[in-house]
């Protein structure tokens, strides 16, 4: 077997050659006729070489080469060695292939990857079966032929795949899909199904039951506060008696705000997104505002409106007003009395923006990213004293998710908080429009 090729060993062996053939042809006196002889026999052995190997790449089925001789032991051995490279990184790739397959057979998740062109390269057992998906059947078929949800065609073709997708499951009724495609390799496309129909049954008993439960409870508590009221009335001249049933009318109070507020919080999560086509006036939610601050505040702070007349929002009035009441009822209830709280409604570039600013005590970080949690208090003991629930910063996040916002805060213990959120331009209007801003129609 040929092991190394050297260019030395065959120069050597032309030149001897060359020195065989000029000294015939010296001795027979007849060096041209022996120089032709030659070159026919060495241009014949080499047409025979090549057809050897020829038919050892193109027809012959062993894996082993030929046996050469002279230069083409080289390149009989040296391509018999690139095969030999090449079928071991084949296996290779073949092997991490099936492990790859293995771990895509593996995941919880409908998993289908996707060209350049939404072609399907490859897809799963549970794609099949929640997307109903055929394999290998469906290889190099696009995606949006076999899945001709509206919402599903317009989400590949968006290209802006930060947000997943929910959709019913297209062969399986009752189930839905939550969808996420994630871009990878050369243009490549990675589209995750996950069935979340459990999940979303089990939040639809969840805000049943709170529902449920809330409005069973205000109908006792109302009685109880009725009870309560009578009791005070005929105890007005006994002091001993209304310490506690003051007490009980201050703890019955602050359950019917809760129940209110989980009321609220229910009809908020269980809405549909807000139709976005209703007008929200925000001067005269300004209007609200101030009468709310200076009944909670009884002018014990310095409240100060900055407020840009005419900005409008489509979107729902109801949710609106409930996020920035309970940003700045919260500003005035955790503000000590003489501090300054500033509420503004301006333009900015990204469209437009409200917050409450406060000069109260401040949030520590580690408590900002709890804050909209349902009955998340940074200090119970505090939030019992000025009677909050834990839900108005939940209440606030629900509802500015149906407005495509969020809420942003900025805070430092001893330096107050900033809370605010920001309303896009495709959600202002002008007063007396239908139209969203970047409309023609709207000033």
């Amino acid at each position: 077997m040929f092991d190394s090729y050297s260019g030395y060993r065959l120069v050597g062996r032309i030149i001897l050659l060359l020195i065989l053939i000029v000294v015939v042809g010296l001795l027979f006196d007849s060096l041209a006729s022996v120089l032709l002889v030659s070159a026919s026999v060495w241009l014949i052995w080499h047409y025979r070489q090549l057809m050897r190997l020829n038919y050892w790449l193109w027809r012959d089925k062993r894996l082993t080469p030929p046996q050469g001789r002279g230069s083409w032991e080289g390149v009989f051995n040296g391509i018999y060695r690139l095969q030999q490279k090449n079928r071991k990184k084949i296996s290779q790739l073949m092997a991490i292939l099936g492990r790859f397959r293995q771990g895509g057979e593996a995941l919880p998740d409908a998993a289908v990857v996707l060209d350049a062109d939404r072609n399907i390269l490859w897809c799963n057992r549970l794609a099949q079966l929640l997307l109903g998906l055929e394999w290998p059947k469906d290889k190099g078929q696009r995606l949006d032929n076999l899945l001709r949800h509206p919402d599903f065609i317009q989400y590949i073709n968006h290209e802006n795949y930060n947000l997943p997708l929910e959709l019913p499951s297209p062969i399986a009724d009752g189930k839905l899909l939550e969808l996420r495609l994630i871009a990878y390799g050369d243009s490549q496309l990675l589209l995750i199904a996950r069935d979340i129909s459990r999940i979303r049954q089990l939040e639809s008993m969840r805000r049943d039951f709170v529902a449920n439960v809330s409005h069973e409870l205000k109908t006792p508590l109302t009685v109880l506060q009725g009870y309560v009221e009578v009791m005070q009335s005929m105890a007005e001249d006994d002091d001993i008696n209304q310490r506690p049933l003051k007490l009980m009318q201050q703890q019955t109070e602050r359950m019917g705000h809760m129940i209110e507020q989980l009321l609220t919080l229910s009809r908020i999560e269980a809405a549909e997104d807000s139709d976005l086509r209703q007008q929200v006036d925000m001067d005269k939610l300004r209007a609200l505002l101030e009468q709310e601050a200076q009944a909670l505040s009884l002018e014990q702070h310095k409240i100060e409106f900055d407020w840009q007349p005419g900005l409008w929002v489509l979107g729902d009035s109801v949710q609106m007003q409930s996020a920035c009441s309970n940003l700045l009822t919260n500003a005035i209830r955790y503000t000590p009395v003489g501090g300054s709280i500033k509420v503004s409604w301006q333009r900015v570039y990204q469209g437009a923006r409200f917050y409450v600013q406060d000069s109260g005590e401040g949030i520590a970080r580690k408590h900002i990213s709890r804050l909209t949690e349902r009955f998340y208090r940074v200090d119970s003991a505090r939030s019992r004293h000025t009677g909050g629930s834990g839900l108005g910063l939940a209440i606030v996040k629900h509802a500015l998710n149906h407005h495509h916002s969020q809420l942003d805060v900025v805070s430092a213990l001893g330096k107050g908080s900033q809370f605010s959120f920001t309303i896009s331009h495709q959600l202002l209007t002008a007063p007396g429009t239908l139209t969203a801003e970047n409309s023609p129609s709207v000033i």
